[in-house]
């Protein structure tokens, strides 16, 4: 939005709040075009006596006017006088048919936007009249309706601070249906379209004529429970937000109430069949559910393996068959911890540093059976696919345990756990870690290794394509780094 804040910064006089109310405006006139069947255009006045255009839209009701991006650039000559007349006058200025080109006729019209008694800059709609025909009394409600939401911003009162500003996901817009409301919300025009919303719902009357709060009400009548802000809604009291829902049908409803210094005169309420976005929302909504519940059952059933595999190990006999189930049970452990943490969200990434930072204790403790051995963690991992996290946790416990179990040999001592993420020489992401203990160190770590150090060196260079790489570590003891690739493709 730099177009638009920086001749604010630069020309601008604004009191606190000026800048935001034209930020609304910006964000809600695709509104005004539609109903205008005009382009709009929005002019700050410089000091120099010009004005440089902060943004500009485009109707969807009709053909556009201007093909060619015009922001940040200054007035048209033609255009200057007008945009004058309007900003000293505060009120809307429409141009002559003496202004009109042989290539095109169009009716232009500045409106001063106007708060707190001082006008904060011009909007120019651009209508073009050389295709026109005997308007439709569609048109010609939409043309009122422009027209008395403009109005209004000359008088400050449009657009509304009170307006919702949430998400837009569902709101509904011109063309998805309209409906005119006089002050006792009474439907003086609706729109083909929102009559057929209502049909939908249920309602095979004619709209107009009734009150639309009266209709909602004998929808809605063996529904317990209605969200409060309906009632201000369907009577155009309040710039608010709602939804309708009856037999199956979804309907969003916008009001957008009109007012002039005196009084509320009417309102106008914009209706949107959502039922299919909401249907769609509710299948992913319940998608997550179940893949949650998946990696739940997947926990527990992993849980019942580990316990299962330790009551197997209390009655081994030998030794060696004892700590070998004992490795495994801890293996699988590993990976229900990963299954957990995706059971308690709805994204399939981990929060690698809160499931470590649990692990690597544990790790550390349940190997060191007599010794005492302290653990230190520095650094980030961040979040990690779930593909990732499971080898890489799988790796970091194997890591961890042979460090207690031969490195340190039954003595006090350290293992530390270190994490770097940064932009590898490829240009791509890359996880560096390194695990560290301060005890005998490794003789020779190329052959002769064991189950846990094979699964290691399988896991880092097929499943994580990374490489690993056992060194002294300078003081004593041995230091393990691993260096993986996150790029994007080889996480899918």
């Amino acid at each position: 939005m730099a177009i638009f804040t920086d001749p604010i910064n630069e020309y601008a006089d604004f009191a606190p709040g000026d800048a935001e109310w034209l930020h609304l405006l910006v964000g809600d006139w695709q509104l005004i075009a539609d109903l205008a069947f005009a382009d709009l255009a929005l002019w700050l006045p410089t000091p120099d006596g010009s004005y440089v255009a902060l943004a500009h839209v485009r109707p969807s009701t009709t053909h556009t006017v201007f093909h060619s991006d015009f922001v940040g650039e200054r007035i048209r000559a033609d255009l200057l006088p007008l945009a004058d007349a309007a900003r000293r006058s505060q009120v809307i200025e429409r141009s002559s048919e003496s202004d009109w080109t042989t290539e095109m006729a169009m009716r232009v019209e500045a409106v001063p936007m106007v708060r707190n008694g001082r006008t904060l800059a011009v909007l120019t709609s651009h209508m073009d009249l050389s295709s026109s025909r005997m308007p439709s009394r569609l048109e010609l409600t939409y043309r009122q309706c422009a027209y008395d939401l403009l109005h209004m911003g000359t008088l400050g009162l449009w657009p509304d601070f009170a307006s919702p500003t949430g998400s837009r996901r569902g709101a509904p817009r011109v063309g998805d249906g309209l409906i005119r409301l006089d002050a006792e919300g009474i439907v003086e025009y609706a729109s083909p379209n929102g009559v057929s919303a209502f049909r939908r719902l249920g309602d095979v009357e004619s709209l107009e004529g009734r009150s639309l709060a009266e209709i909602t009400t004998a929808l809605l009548k063996d529904r317990r429970m209605v969200d409060e802000t309906l009632p201000l809604v369907v009577t155009g009291r309040m710039p608010w937000r709602t939804e309708l829902e009856s037999r199956g049908v979804t309907l969003s409803l916008r009001a957008i109430p009109l007012r002039n210094q005196h009084e509320r005169f009417g309102a106008l309420v914009l209706c949107r069949d959502v039922s299919e976005l909401r249907r769609r929302e509710m299948e992913l909504v319940t998608k997550d559910a179940t893949i949650r519940e998946i990696h739940h059952r997947v926990k527990n059933n992993l849980q019942t393996v580990a316990a299962l595999l330790r009551m197997q190990s209390r009655r081994m006999v030998s030794e060696e068959a004892k700590q070998g189930l004992e490795q495994a049970m801890r293996r699988v452990a590993t990976i229900a911890m990963v299954h957990e943490t995706l059971s308690q969200g709805l994204a399939q990434n981990v929060d690698f540093d809160e499931l470590i930072g649990r692990q690597f204790r544990l790790s550390a403790e349940v190997a060191s059976e007599s010794q005492t051995v302290a653990t230190q963690r520095s650094g980030e991992f961040g979040e990690l696919p779930s593909e990732f996290a499971t080898p890489l946790a799988l790796v970091i416990n194997e890591l961890v345990t042979n460090a207690v179990e031969h490195g340190l040999k039954g003595r006090k001592g350290n293992v530390w756990l270190t994490a770097r993420r940064g932009n590898g020489g490829n240009g791509r992401e890359q996880l560096r870690v390194t695990v560290e203990d301060d005890g005998v160190g490794l003789a020779d770590t190329q052959g002769g290794e064991g189950l846990g150090l094979q699964i290691v060196r399988t896991l880092v260079t097929s499943e994580l394509g990374g490489t690993i790489e056992w060194t002294s570590r300078e003081g004593g003891g041995t230091r393990v780094g691993i260096e993986l690739n996150l790029d994007p493709q080889r996480l899918r």
